[in-house]
């Protein structure tokens, strides 16, 4: 499959309108009101219809959002699917069935890394961008043991509990990590969503298949990304933050040519000579202006 990414392509958010949660019965929720902005992503592509297809723009991409999200400029699969805004109402479009089930498939084929990312949203990653991602996460978390990090209040119980857990066990759907980690009570259900974000923000888990747990719909399966995607992690090893920058600030420029420099460091949470400097490397020249 081939496609090309050009400016001034308008693709609508809607944040608001599919927040995910963190459960077995993990759906986009409805919101009463539409979405009340678009962002211009720079993104031209066919229209995708089947999983391949699904892993190419993925791969194309670099990296993109599950469903769009306000304010936050980025392209989604939701988007190359439904090629429309989402469409609000009480029962999902065949575009939200399809990525919903993609999201665990593409990981547990190893064809697409798959986490709540971007501020705590569905995000993909290409196989080939995942390493200069996971060189950006200082201490390197998928290459440690959970217990040190806690130990030096890097990570927190609940979290290296988890970790711990799918060490032992390995991949786990959700309710099964919840009994196998002691977080089976309602008054565990924060805790337990806040750690499963902390490890899925800092890479440490990916998505990795869906099962039936209850009557209601498959749970999320976890998986540590360390076994997940073993090759990945080995090459972030062997990059440092600063070429992991610039290839990510390449990438993104593929199809967002005519972001400013400030605009993609706060994408990335860069500082400015952070950003500054993964740009000259990136083009071979400093931006006219931060």
């Amino acid at each position: 499959m081939t496609g090309t990414f050009l400016p001034d392509f308008v693709c609508t958010s809607g944040a608001d309108a599919f927040a995910e949660r963190q459960n077995p019965m993990d759906r986009p929720a409805r919101h009463p009101t539409p979405p009340r902005e678009t962002h211009t992503v720079g993104l031209r592509w066919p229209r995708v219809r089947t999983e391949p297809q699904a892993a190419a723009f993925i791969r194309a991409a670099g990296y993109c959002l599950l469903f769009p999200v306000r304010r936050l400029p980025l392209p989604s699969l939701y988007w190359a699917v439904a090629r429309r805004p989402i469409q609000l109402g009480p029962e999902w479009d065949a575009a939200c069935e399809k990525i919903w089930r993609w999201k665990d498939e593409l990981p547990l084929r190893r064809r697409a890394f798959y986490a709540k990312v971007f501020r705590g949203r569905g995000t993909f990653i290409a196989p080939e961008m995942l390493p200069h991602f996971l060189a950006l996460q200082q201490p390197p978390f998928c290459l440690q043991d959970p217990e040190p990090l806690y130990a030096a209040g890097v990570l927190s119980a609940p979290a290296a509990a988890i970790w711990k857990t799918l060490q032992r066990e390995g991949p786990l759907a959700t309710v099964a990590l919840r009994h196998a980690c002691g977080m089976i009570s309602p008054s565990d259900n924060r805790r337990f969503q806040r750690a499963m974000l902390e490890l899925q923000s800092k890479l440490v888990l990916t998505h990795f298949g869906a099962e039936p747990e209850t009557a209601a719909w498959p749970s999320n399966r976890f998986e540590l990304t360390a076994r997940a995607f073993p090759r990945q992690v080995a090459a972030a090893e062997n990059c440092s933050p600063a070429e992991a920058r610039a290839a990510i600030l390449r990438r993104s420029l593929v199809w967002r040519s005519r972001a400013a420099p400030a605009e993609l460091g706060r994408l990335f949470g860069w500082s400015r000579e952070e950003t500054l400097a993964a740009w000259t490397e990136a083009i071979g020249r400093g931006p006219a202006r931060m």
